[in-house]
């Protein structure tokens, strides 16, 4: 039986603090809501358009007024109006009234705001649009960010990083936010109900860093027990993040409780049943609570009161029942989903239950057992297979999204889909019978490709079919400013390579570069479920390098071009790698050591440039990474082990058994220090020791890479947290290289 409520040790006075304000009638942040829905959650707030343009448009904040107009059914819908200096925008909301924003910014003002890069440089007078502008979604649900994005993209971003985060979000027509951070002090609150201490709390929840994979079931316990001061710090953040969506009117999507407990719920909670999960790439997965039990009923009950204490309440809940493999035992799927659902109802009546699309999930055995229209399904699958083509057979009509999974692990690749986006969604979304709902982003990680990121938005904005080249050209003129035809050839390149893959090929994201793959001759990707070759011709790419160079000198100074220009030059260079590699396969195969040698030199010399070039950009700075994670850390000791949580996932990802099975190296990226340390280590350490075996006459001998990997991970040496040298410039450099002979 569960222990009596109790004081908690998770939400000492900060954390309190949170819940009561959100009892009083204000936000975290000690602004006044303006009420709240008929479902209970706090209602949007009026001016939260106006205070976000104010953060977005610090120079033309103030010649925005924004009015809210009733919904049409259950459509959101913008309008703008106005004369030069004074723009009225109209939505149904907030974060509708910012998506109007953006249309106008595009299409009148030609400016552009991304989570990778930006331009506004505006007249001093906002620009009358020529005609009334009007948008309406097509769809009521625009969901965005994968279950790990609090891993991949950055575990340990402060409130700065959130605020600019959820703006662009809202600028860009999204309405549900997963929002993961703040769910381990959840966890940490509702088990000490059930017999757990503190301390034996703190050690089963893992690093914010590897959260993301405990809270989807398939780990826990590593690196390190978390302090109590980061969980509260971290519930705070996390209140925050939800608070502010619901000021914009968007929908915070919290983690909902499906079973996961913590080692030994059987002894302390007598007559409690659990299913045991088994391995998950070579990490312990938690045991699995039954559904059907009163147990299961009793610790959703705590977990929901603790979330709602926390976090505040929402209309969705994300559940991943049985994901990458987990273990139902001898309990029947639809048993334990009607279980599942129970208690979220009992919590939330009205609630919607959201679940991934991915692999076999969700199994009919689980749609068909519940009430399929308070279901989504956001389906991470769209543009992967080319054998996707019902999804309301496959999930018996349930109510479901069209998505996209660009990017695994964070890896630094440019591209994306989009002539599947252009051809798939609307003719799904139109046809006979359709129960698509939504579109869901699902990056694995965020900020990365800002020309995918828009596009993909603006489809449920739009109606008919797209057309690419124009949607590029257009892209083009907002994202510097002004017509430029080198502009245009570059993106119109860009278009036909990069952006121009399908699924055909069972893929939806490129080919990362072998640059950061563990060293082998016969390497094919750095990760081990990447793609094992390029989705398109490098020497068709490559030519965009010098559209952009050639971009006029006033058009180059926003960090929309800087970051385009840095994106493009590095893709040339990692792409080199797989031209380089088989060649140096070649001369150690002949035995050649002149031609070995020379051409080894070349490959360390391309990441000596590579590691310069990704140096001038902050988001490229494996020391910034680094340094986010240990601002959290209360002390020395503390610091250290954050760093080497947030460092792991992108190196070995975990211990020894994870790493070697395949976890190593599932994300990584091109980023300076990371290019020209670990990875520049590797490959000289592997070289040094083929051109021994060479000169001696023998096989190479084997190097114990994750040794060398976790040792680098514990102590990579100093690491840059500022930007150094001209983008332009380097680029200009990666030209005339990959051009020499």
């Amino acid at each position: 039986m569960p222990l009596p409520r109790r004081t908690f040790l998770t939400g000492l006075a900060g954390t309190a603090g949170v819940a009561a304000v959100a009892c009083s009638g204000t936000t975290a942040d000690g602004v006044p809501r303006d009420g709240t829905t008929a479902d209970g959650t706090p209602a949007p707030r009026r001016d939260a358009a106006a205070d976000a343009a104010r953060r977005l448009l610090p120079r033309h904040w103030d010649q925005l007024t924004f009015r809210t107009i009733p919904r049409t059914g259950q459509r959101d819908a913008f309008r703008v109006t106005g004369r030069t200096g004074r723009i009225t925008v109209a939505g149904t909301g907030p974060a509708t009234q910012l998506a109007g924003l953006r249309h106008y910014l595009k299409h009148t003002a030609h400016a552009n705001i991304t989570w990778a890069g930006s331009q506004t440089d505006l007249p001093d007078r906002l620009p009358a649009p020529a005609t009334v502008l009007t948008g309406e979604a097509g769809v009521a649900h625009r969901f965005v960010l994968n279950d790990t994005n609090d891993g991949y993209t950055g575990a340990y971003h402060d409130w700065r990083y959130w605020e600019r985060e959820i703006d662009v979000l809202a600028l860009h027509g999204y309405n549900e936010v997963l929002v993961y951070v703040g769910a381990d002090a959840v966890y940490h609150r509702a088990f000490q109900e059930f017999g757990y201490t503190d301390e034996e709390l703190r050690a089963w929840i893992p690093g914010p860093a590897h959260q993301p994979w405990w809270l989807l079931q398939n780990m826990a316990a590593f690196p390190h027990p978390v302090s109590r001061q980061l969980l509260d710090a971290r519930a705070r953040l996390g209140r925050r993040v939800c608070d502010r969506l619901r000021e914009l009117g968007m929908t915070p999507v919290l983690p909902g409780y499906y079973g996961t407990v913590p080692p030994r719920f059987t002894d302390k909670n007598p007559g409690a049943r659990t299913v045991p999960q088994g391995d998950w790439v070579g990490f312990a997965r938690p045991d699995w609570l039954d559904p059907r039990t009163g147990h299961f009923a009793r610790a959703a009950a705590a977990f929901y009161r603790a979330q709602d204490d926390l976090l505040g309440p929402s209309t969705m809940y994300k559940m991943d029942l049985l994901h990458e493999g987990g273990k139902p035992g001898d309990v029947p799927v639809g048993e334990a989903a009607r279980g599942v659902e129970k208690a979220l109802r009992t919590a939330h009546p009205g609630a919607t239950w959201v679940i991934l699309g991915w692999q076999h999930n969700p199994p009919k055995a689980l749609t068909d057992a519940v009430d399929k229209q308070r279901m989504l399904v956001v389906d991470g699958l769209s543009d992967r297979f080319p054998d996707i083509t019902d999804r309301e057979s496959d999930w018996g009509s349930t109510p479901y999204t069209f998505g996209s999974i660009w990017n695994f692990g964070g890896h630094t690749v440019l591209g994306a889909n989009t002539p599947d986006w252009a051809a798939l969604y609307e003719k799904w979304r139109t046809k006979d019978g359709s129960t698509l709902r939504g579109i869901s982003l699902m990056p694995e990680a965020a900020d990365n490709n800002p020309a995918a990121f828009e596009l993909f938005s603006e489809l449920a904005w739009r109606t008919g079919e797209s057309d690419l080249t124009n949607w590029f050209s257009e892209w083009s003129h907002a994202r510097y400013g002004a017509p430029d035809r080198h502009a245009m050839a570059a993106w119109d390149i860009l278009r036909r390579t990069a952006y121009g893959t399908t699924r055909a090929d069972e893929w939806a994201e490129g080919a990362d570069g072998l640059f950061g793959a563990r060293p082998d001759l016969a390497a094919a990707s750095a990760a081990a479920w990447s793609p094992k070759k390029l989705r398109y011709d490098p020497a068709d790419f490559e030519p965009a390098l010098g559209e952009l160079l050639a971009v006029r000198r006033d058009l180059r100074d926003s960090s929309a071009y800087r970051r385009d220009l840095l994106d493009v030059a590095r893709q040339a260079l990692s792409n080199r790698s797989r031209v380089l590699l088989p060649r140096i396969k070649e001369a150690y195969d002949a035995g050649d050591t002149a031609h070995f040698d020379r051409l080894t030199r070349d490959w360390l010399d391309l990441m000596a440039l590579l590691d310069r070039l990704v140096a001038t950009d902050s988001r490229h700075l494996l020391g910034r990474w680094v340094a986010d994670a240990r601002a959290w850390g209360a002390d020395p000791q503390e610091r250290d082990r954050l760093a080497y949580d947030q460092l792991s996932l992108l190196t070995t990802w975990g211990p020894r058994p994870g790493a070697n099975a395949g976890l190593h190296d599932y994300a990584n990226r091109e980023w300076a220090d990371l290019v020209g340390g670990l990875y520049r280590l590797r490959w000289t350490r592997y070289f040094k020791e083929l051109r021994s075996a060479l000169t001696e006459g023998r096989e190479p001998r084997e190097i114990d890479w994750f040794e060398l990997e976790d040792a680098w991970t514990r102590d990579p040496g100093p690491l840059r947290t500022h930007p150094t040298g001209d983008v332009h410039r380097l680029a200009t450099q990666v030209r005339a290289t990959l051009s020499a002979p």
